[in-house]
């Protein structure tokens, strides 16, 4: 099954509420940052991906029907080109609103290291790094201006890169209408699923730490 919808957008631009939006609409399963832990394979691909492997990205996502979140969002040129009959959806907010969401979850994450010897764990958050405080923010990822810059210029990458047809810039508070009309789907009787809040990412991710230090 190949892949159908890419996203592009950075985490923490409505890209959970959009899998499950997507899950909703027919396009299922929907690969997401939190796909990669309990799906056998994903985070050796993804450690392989991080250390400049060879990728077969039809192997990465055999089985998905759309892909967003990091880490796939940052490899969009490669999986628009890799699976030519999807359409690409970037998922964007205003800067300041994604920056106050960012730092407080996924960059004060990343800047936490909880002590471990677990070698999945490990290569996880190897590909973490690199992927996203590397590969994304040059490792200055608590520097505001350099993620106004990173998050600026994914976006107009994003625009620059493809034909207006194949691209939707989606913001979370655009709902079903846009989103099922740029894949041809009828609107659910559902409401538009909002997810993932700042307070529940912190919440999960003490639940992880906890968790971690309590198995080791």
């Amino acid at each position: 099954m190949p892949l159908k919808v890419i996203g592009s957008g950075f985490g923490r631009t409505g890209t959970k509420s959009l899998k499950l939006a997507l899950e909703q609409l027919g396009f299922a399963p929907c690969h997401h940052m939190l796909e990669i832990r309990p799906t056998p394979g994903q985070v050796d691909f993804w450690a392989d991906i991080a250390a400049r492997k060879p990728v077969d990205w039809h192997a990465v996502f055999a089985g998905f029907a759309a892909a967003v979140d990091w880490p796939s969002c940052n490899y969009w040129p490669e999986l628009a080109a890799a699976f030519p009959e999807a359409k690409v959806i970037h998922t964007t907010r205003p800067f300041e609103q994604w920056w106050k969401s960012f730092s407080r979850t996924i960059a004060e994450s990343l800047m936490t290291d909880t002590p471990t010897e677990d070698p999945v764990r490990l290569k996880q958050r190897f590909m973490v790094n690199q992927i996203i405080r590397m590969d994304v923010f040059g490792g200055d990822i608590e520097n505001k201006e350099v993620a106004r810059a990173a998050f600026a210029r994914r976006e107009a990458e994003v625009v620059a890169g493809l034909p207006p047809e194949r691209l939707l810039v989606l913001e979370p508070s655009d709902g079903w209408d846009k989103l099922c009309r740029f894949l041809g789907v009828a609107v659910p009787e559902a409401a538009y699923p909002f997810t993932n809040t700042t307070e529940d990412f912190r919440a999960a991710m003490q639940m992880a730490q906890g968790g971690a230090k309590a198995a080791e």
